[in-house]
């Protein structure tokens, strides 16, 4: 091989070479900036509104009244109530977090278990009330003493210690001052919880932080600290008159001033029955207020005194823009029905319109067709009251 020859296949050589580097330099480069735009692709997605939905329900006045008391009594002497909310169970764990309004004490044996008018229930009530879904016990009403300030702090322990959270009534002033906040999937949501008074029984002088009496000025105090901690305020407030199918004057005019300070829904309870609700426009975004949900369980007499609902409330914050607005308001009629099993008298809370078609199908064991008028005058009742479902439009 001549000399010329061979320096002609070695400069090929390192031709072919070079290329391929530089081939596999383009390669790098090629993927690097297809790495570089999958990046860019993620931190796209990352600009996209995150949003997240969360639901609560709510539920009236619970009441244990003597015939509902002895309605738990086992032969063993214990208490066990598991029958009451069977019915309504997957509407109350329909939400993320729920809450009910209890008007008892848990103040132990010592004392007597009684219903109307200074009501002591046995301690089974509160796992009855955590196995049947509820979150949350508002415990501030005006059977909060009937047998008590150490009655009433006896009450916290027990819900507590079932697993519930309470507000309204506190044991001292650390925790009254320690609003009730939820972190519910990133969605903050606090509650306040006030009544009208005790039935003339006294709130402790040296405990004064004990009961978060319904006044004005203190409700506005307090939302106006919560506020800026949460995404979505529930005011409880425990008020009205008794029986009436309507709220006061004052209480639509409170309603107004307390949604205007901030509050974001107000729950209502006491008058055993149910009242009005209504959207209210707030610098344009619509809040919610229902006057009275009713009594959701109890052995008072008549109709509209064994009506209640299971509330469903749907908030949906966006991540972003940190805001949260109400997407919808729905409710499901109940009724507190008493009814005999083996011969002994029984409680329990059923939806109307499943309870009304289990009749119509011959499903249920307690009910017939006799029981269809009274049913469908509840639901007639409670649908007269609160009209239609709330769905926020887009």
């Amino acid at each position: 091989m001549s000399k010329r020859l061979f320096i002609i296949i070695c400069l090929v050589c390192l031709g072919c070479l070079a290329s391929m580097t530089i081939y596999q330099q383009l390669q790098v480069q090629a993927q690097a900036m297809r790495g570089q735009q999958g990046v860019t692709v993620v931190d796209s997605e990352k600009t996209k509104p995150q949003i997240q939905t969360i639901t609560l329900t709510a539920a009236g006045d619970c009441l244990m009244h003597g015939p509902q008391i002895r309605s738990g009594l086992q032969a063993d002497g214990s208490f066990c109530f598991d029958n009451f909310f069977v019915d309504v169970k997957d509407l109350i764990n329909d939400g993320d977090y729920s809450s009910t309004d209890f008007e008892a004490a848990l103040a132990g044996p010592e004392t007597g278990y009684t219903g109307y008018p200074m009501f002591n229930s046995p301690d089974a009530i509160a796992t009855t009330f955590k196995e049947a879904g509820f979150d949350l016990v508002v415990t501030v009403n005006n059977h909060s003493l009937d047998r008590g300030y150490k009655g009433a702090i006896r009450t916290l322990d027990v819900l507590q210690k079932a697993g519930l959270d309470t507000v309204g009534t506190y044991r001292n002033e650390k925790e009254a001052r320690s609003f009730l906040i939820k972190d519910i999937k990133g969605v903050k949501v606090g509650y306040l919880a006030y009544s009208y008074g005790t039935n003339g029984l006294p709130v402790p002088s040296e405990h004064p932080e004990f009961f978060n009496f319904l006044d004005r000025d203190k409700i506005l105090t307090d939302i106006e600290i919560l506020r800026p901690q949460v995404d979505v305020l529930i005011l409880v407030l425990h008020w009205g008159q008794e029986y009436q199918p309507k709220p006061t004057q004052e209480q639509e005019l409170m309603a107004h001033e307390f949604l205007n300070a901030g509050a974001d829904v107000i729950l209502g309870n006491h008058p055993h029955v149910i009242q009005t609700m209504e959207i209210v426009k707030v610098r344009n975004k619509d809040k919610f207020v229902i006057y009275s949900m009713g009594n959701f369980i109890s052995a008072q007499h008549g109709q509209e005194r064994n009506s209640g609902i299971v509330l469903k409330m749907k908030f949906t914050k966006n991540f972003n823009s940190s805001e949260t607005l109400l997407d919808e308001v729905t409710y499901t009629p109940t009724y507190s029905h008493p009814y005999y099993e083996q011969g002994k008298l029984k409680y329990r809370v059923i939806p109307v319109e499943a309870g009304i078609e289990r009749i119509k199908q011959g499903q249920d064991p307690f009910m017939n067709e006799r029981d269809l008028p009274v049913l469908e005058a509840v639901l007639q009742s409670t649908r007269g009251q609160l009209g239609e479902p709330y769905y926020r439009i887009y």
